[in-house]
Parts: C-alpha cells; structure tokens; sequence
C-alpha cells in the first residue's frame, strides 16, 4: 500500500510567499494604530478638560500679542528665506558633486560650474536691487 503524498492543502504559490513577507509590517501597523488609539482615548478620560481664558489665549515670545496676526510681513523676509534655501541647495548639491568629481569627469565639473554661476548671477541680482539692505 503506497502513501499518497499529495497535499490537499491549498498549494503555496509564490505570490502567498510574497504577501507572507508582509504580514510582520501589517501586525506593526495595526499595533501601533491601536495603541495611539488607546492612548488618545487614555488621556481625554483620566486628564482634566477644564481650559481656562490664561490657556486658551495666545502667547507670542513670552508677551500677549501686539498686533492682528494677519499683519503682512517685510518681503525682506521672504527673500532672505529664499537665500537661505538657495545656498542650502547649493550645499546639498556641492558636498556630492565633491566626493565624485574623480567619476563623473570633465562634464560633471563644467555642469556645476553652470550651476554655481546661475546661482551666482541670481545673488548679485538681489544684491544690486538692494535686498540685502537692512535700511
């Protein structure tokens, strides 16, 4: 009498194996979910709700507020924003640039070139129109 060998069970196909290698991450999420829920759900019951006027009013730099909050602002700030996020660019993209100059060649080094020079022509122009004066 022969053993039959066949499974009956459902056959494992390999995308089962793929969505097995899943399954950790979906326990994590579904964890995580459940304790931030019973955590917010935690607080609002055992933490005291009463907000006074002192709590609920705003706070700006340790006094009470001078101005609407609506007020418009100086564009001298938002350019000198704009100059930090051009510089910051110009960082993040010359630390790389650096450290692989020795693969990317003679047309790696002229492409930066061009770069810094855009970057250098758009900086005099703030600097000609005076936006970098604190008058």
């Amino acid at each position: 009498m022969a053993i039959d060998t066949r499974s009956t069970d459902l056959e494992w196909d390999p995308m089962n194996a793929l969505l097995a290698q899943y399954l950790p991450i979906l326990i994590f999420i579904g964890i995580a979910v459940g304790l931030a829920g019973i955590i917010l759900t935690a607080s609002f019951i055992v933490a005291r709700q009463y907000p006074d006027m002192e709590k609920l009013s705003q706070y700006e730099c340790g006094f009470e507020p001078f101005e609407d909050a609506r007020t418009k602002f100086d564009v001298r700030f938002y350019l000198v924003a704009i100059l930090f996020i051009i510089f910051d660019l110009e960082v993040a993209f010359l630390f790389p640039w650096a450290v692989s100059l020795g693969q990317i060649g003679i047309f790696g080094f002229w492409s930066m070139v061009v770069f810094l020079g855009v970057l250098t022509v758009g900086f005099v122009y703030e600097w000609k129109k005076g936006a970098l004066e604190w008058e």
